[in-house]
């Protein structure tokens, strides 16, 4: 057969997509299309009409037509064969049969057009072929991708390993005599991850320095604890032969910022005494329920900016009832914080650290009792004659809370086509890529604590898990605060500002 064009035209014969695979100008596609509905006849079954040059062979699609233009010598049931083709792509790429969706998509139907038909000659293919095709999944691609990424997790190893060298020649060096810089061992790495066997512990020590007075002039001569009073030598020049070679290397020796402060913006006013309160959560469910495991980590981090305010105490509200373990730092007075729940120096003459985020409080929470879940997932796949239906719902358990940005990310089968959504809270996104249906909901709060999500796809219950969450929030789930600063002398108020942010570091239905 010889197919000379493919289009897609309203009932009107105007086109909005139309592919030709043999030389022909765009006046006269146009008019073959708007003669098309002319020459149909109502009342009769026939899916094709003929004219004096070219046949056409037609399917409706609700309010367009998918329409093949062909020689009239052509194979009529080969024309057959490949509309029906044509008009499963479609789908495959529009949501809805609309003349906006088709031009939304224009690109991607023609691409999946030139994979069924070349030069006017039906190609050997089926919709899982094209689809291949047009994605363009390399193997080579994916292999190089990960040996980029191998290369990346190495040379991030490797620095680390020559952090940790830095820090012990600078231990050395304390041993030794030599001057350090006052509070040195009093810094914060952010929130890490912990063993389950013990309390919260930095992994990493922040090489960020407080600003300090310049050393006096020490005896010439070489030693090692001479390059640490700049960034370390021996980093920049590992990192600077990675980048020479190729690498992208994000900075790992600096202060990194937390996932928090990634999905919340800072505050635009910035006090001289500055509070981070920081959660981290990481839970797994089964799809069944019960609750596997469940580790909230928790921070305040304080960071001061003026000497004026350098000798001050926090206090802090613990409302807290589900059993949070508390940890100061080792500098803070302990006995203080467990009478009084006041965090402040062991020694009240000294200050806080300038221009350093410290860590002065952490808290850990691990548990398996059902009843914390602070949002439920429950995923519903059920068989049925052409695949799956899939019932989705949420519920907020902890209604003080006001998560934001939720995201929950729902597996679908590869290959099976675009998902039939049918009652729908929120909105949804399809990564066809990914292979991921993403419902997106703005906000989750008292007002709004439950919704649901159904859908239709081919493929069997166990494809739809892990389920995966992730949100962000401004209130902490353990709802432990600083609720006043002041100075040690006197007890007057500190002005302060401060953030606060509860993230998901893993949240799963298995």
């Amino acid at each position: 057969m010889v197919l000379l064009a493919a289009a897609v035209c309203t009932k009107g014969g105007k086109a909005i997509v139309s592919r030709q695979f043999v030389e022909m100008t765009r006046t006269r596609i146009e008019g073959l299309l708007a003669a098309f509905p002319k020459l149909m006849n109502t009342g009769k079954q026939h899916t094709f009409v003929e004219t004096e040059s070219v046949r056409y062979v037609y399917q409706p699609l609700e309010k367009l037509y998918m329409v093949l233009i062909t020689t009239k010598n052509s194979n009529i049931l080969e024309d057959l064969e490949t509309l029906r083709l044509f008009s499963r792509v479609i789908p495959e790429y529009c949501r809805v049969l609309e003349e906006s969706e088709i031009s939304d998509h224009c690109f991607d139907l023609i691409f999946a057009f030139d994979e069924i038909v070349a030069l006017g000659y039906r190609e050997n293919v089926n919709l899982a072929q094209i689809r291949t095709f047009t994605e363009m999944d390399s193997h080579e691609e994916k292999v190089f991708r990960a040996v980029r990424e191998t290369q990346e997790r190495e040379a991030k190893a490797e620095m680390r390993r020559k952090a940790k060298e830095l820090q012990q020649a600078r231990r050395d060096a304390e041993r030794s005599g030599k001057k350090i810089p006052a509070f040195g061992g009093f810094g914060s790495a952010g929130m890490t991850s912990v063993s389950s066997g013990s309390m919260i512990k930095d992994t990493l020590v922040d090489t960020e320095k407080p600003k300090m007075a310049p050393a006096p002039i020490r005896p010439s001569g070489p030693s090692k604890a001479l390059k640490l009073g700049a960034r370390g030598k021996e980093v920049d020049n590992f990192v600077d032969k990675l980048k020479l070679e190729g690498e992208t290397i994000m900075p790992t020796m600096g202060k990194r910022p937390s996932d928090a402060s990634k999905a919340l913006p800072p505050p635009i006013n910035v006090e001289s005494v500055h509070l981070r309160v920081e959660e981290k959560m990481s839970l797994t469910c089964g799809r069944d329920g019960g609750l596997q495991s469940m580790e909230v980590l928790g921070m305040i981090t304080l960071r001061v900016s003026d000497d004026k305010v350098g000798r001050i105490r926090l206090m802090v509200s613990n409302n807290d009832s589900r059993g949070v373990q508390l940890q100061t730092h080792p500098n803070v007075d302990k006995k203080l914080f467990t009478c009084d729940s006041v965090i402040g120096l062991k020694n009240p003459e000294k200050s806080f650290p300038l221009n350093n985020d410290v860590g002065v409080l952490k808290w850990r929470l691990q548990s398996t009792d059902e009843a914390l879940i602070p949002l439920t997932i429950n995923c519903w796949p059920s068989e049925s004659g052409s695949g799956c239906d899939v019932n989705i719902e949420y519920e907020l358990q902890e209604e003080s809370l006001e998560l934001n940005d939720v995201l929950i990310s729902i597996p679908v089968p590869s290959g099976v086509g675009t998902p039939v959504i049918g009652d729908l809270d929120g909105e949804y996104k399809h990564d066809s890529r990914r292979n991921v249906l993403e419902w997106c909901l703005p906000v989750i709060d008292a007002n709004n604590k439950t919704g649901s999500l159904e859908f239709s796809v081919a493929g069997q219950p166990n494809d739809f898990f892990p389920v995966s969450v992730s949100f962000v929030s401004k209130r902490t789930y353990s709802d432990i605060q600083v609720t006043k600063v002041a100075h040690v002398q006197g007890d007057a108020p500190v002005r302060y500002s401060s953030e606060t942010s509860f993230v998901v570091d893993k949240y799963e239905i298995l």
